[in-house]
């Protein structure tokens, strides 16, 4: 099961994870929507890479890493994110709500689309 983290609650994932070896926020949206709104949250690695790039840069992921997956709303994040178990990730969380409930929930500044 993945589990189901909410913006509110990722800085505590992240430390909780963080036994496991620096946490991963893969953000899978779209070029166009990372310059739109982006985020960096303290105690993870950022990546930006789209949902589409996802298998052919398997490779590039470790899977012992604890991963949490960001998109627009968390479907993607989410269709990622079992994508990843299926491939014997085993350390992930989806960012409930997205990027939009992280501008709602932690960063009004957040410019939401």
């Amino acid at each position: 099961m993945i589990e189901q983290v909410p913006p509110t609650a990722l800085p505590a994932w992240l430390a909780t994870a963080a036994g496991a070896g620096q946490p991963l926020l893969l953000d899978v949206r779209e070029p166009a929507e990372w310059h739109t709104a982006s985020v960096h949250p303290e105690g993870a690695e950022l990546r930006q890479w789209p949902m589409h790039t996802i298998p052919a840069r398997l490779a590039e992921l470790d899977r012992a890493r604890p991963i949490a997956v960001l998109c627009h709303h968390g479907g993607r994040s989410m269709q990622v994110a079992l994508f990843l178990q299926q491939q014997g990730f085993d350390h992930l969380a989806n960012v409930a709500g997205g990027i939009d409930a992280w501008a709602l929930q932690l960063d009004p500044s957040l410019p939401r689309y």
